[in-house]
């Protein structure tokens, strides 16, 4: 049983994670949940006539004009209509700028990268900028994640929460319902690779669901329904409320999908790379450093676009960059020698995590 003492601590650590979560969240997005501080003509339980319009049909269209009057392609803002019917993204319309005719013509092909995905897997999609016209890519990029966040925000004052009841969504909540409770019980390496396999082909590949930066960011910043959203939300609830009761890490080594993509690799080859202490304790230095670096790149506004290569983004391959694809699989690959690499030495999504189920005062 854990102590008074070591619970009180963890407690607090819980408290430290999540305020680190909502001021990089604050630093990224402009906005915590039921305040956007980027707003200037709305609010997110106010709709200005000029930003939302929702049509007979009962389609959505967003006018990303204000909502996003901050985000510069190369010549000056880019303004988005955004069409959403039955939460589905319809079409993506540019209204006019300022925009180099030729390149911006380059970047506009990205506007019908989010037809037909969910505002959920809209704003989840890793889009890389179009080469050749990447100041007017970004700015596509960024209104499109702007409206989209407003559409949500705006949705939720119109519509009711409703469960998602289509067998991907029950298959998922399933899967990790089991990855959460047979593993008390059963110590078993076989059932270990069967709930590692449903973890990758299920939650990873189908569902398209892990905690990622970029997911928990979008959380904090816009809020979360857990109806809409019931996988990850079970995934969250798993990952901070188990180090409570004693299961540090149990996210991380039962439920999360890439970190099971490495475990099964390190099964399929028996011989392992021998690493000494030092070079451990180095690389885990490395990992902390890493993360440090990364956060003060999100905080000061330096670079916070790293969250877009997080390797777990690879899973929805349909819309992941080659870069993020071959970091996953460079990571999947030095698995079979390197016991969970990623986990281990480097994912900032991980140190997160153990920020936040720390029991002593050295919480890495």
């Amino acid at each position: 049983m854990m102590k008074k003492k070591d619970a009180m601590r963890q407690m607090g650590s819980l408290l430290a994670g999540l305020l680190i979560l909502a001021s990089i969240a604050l630093a990224k997005h402009g906005s915590l949940p039921g305040h956007d501080f980027q707003a200037t003509t709305a609010t997110a339980h106010q709709a200005d006539n000029d930003t939302l319009q929702v049509l007979d049909d009962g389609s959505m269209v967003v006018n990303t004009t204000s909502i996003a009057s901050d985000i510069i392609g190369y010549a000056g803002t880019v303004p988005l209509l955004i069409t959403i019917k039955d939460n589905r993204v319809e079409h993506i319309k540019a209204l006019p700028n300022q925009e180099t005719e030729d390149f911006f013509e380059t970047a506009a092909v990205l506007l019908s990268r989010w037809n037909g995905k969910t505002t959920e897997e809209a704003e989840a999609l890793q889009v890389d900028a179009v080469s050749g016209a990447t100041f007017s890519s970004k700015a596509i990029i960024g209104n499109v994640q702007r409206g989209l966040a407003y559409a949500r925000r705006a949705q939720a004052t119109i519509t009711q929460p409703s469960f998602d009841w289509s067998v991907k969504n029950i298959a998922g909540i399933l899967v990790v319902l089991m990855a959460a409770i047979l593993p008390l019980f059963v110590k078993n390496k076989t059932y270990r690779f069967c709930q590692s396999t449903l973890n990758v082909v299920v939650l990873g590949l189908w569902c398209g669901s892990f905690l990622s930066y970029t997911s928990l960011m979008g959380y904090m910043a816009h809020g979360m329904n857990p109806l809409a959203v019931a996988v990850p939300c079970l995934m969250l609830l798993v990952a901070l409320v188990y180090p409570l009761i004693g299961h540090k890490s149990y996210y991380c080594t039962h439920l999360c999908p890439f970190g099971s993509l490495q475990y099964m690799a390190s099964r399929c080859v028996s011989y392992k790379v021998k690493m000494g202490a030092r070079l451990v304790r180095g690389l885990d230095i490395f990992r902390k450093l890493l993360w440090c670096v990364l956060m003060i790149l999100i905080w000061t506004g330096v670079w916070a676009d790293w969250t877009d290569y997080e390797p777990f983004a690879a899973f929805i391959f349909q819309s992941a960059s080659w870069v993020v694809i071959a970091i996953a699989i460079a990571f999947v690959l030095l698995s079979f020698v390197v016991v969970r690499p990623y986990c281990r030495f480097v994912c900032p999504m991980g140190t997160w995590l153990r920020i936040c189920q720390s029991s002593k005062w050295r919480p890495f």
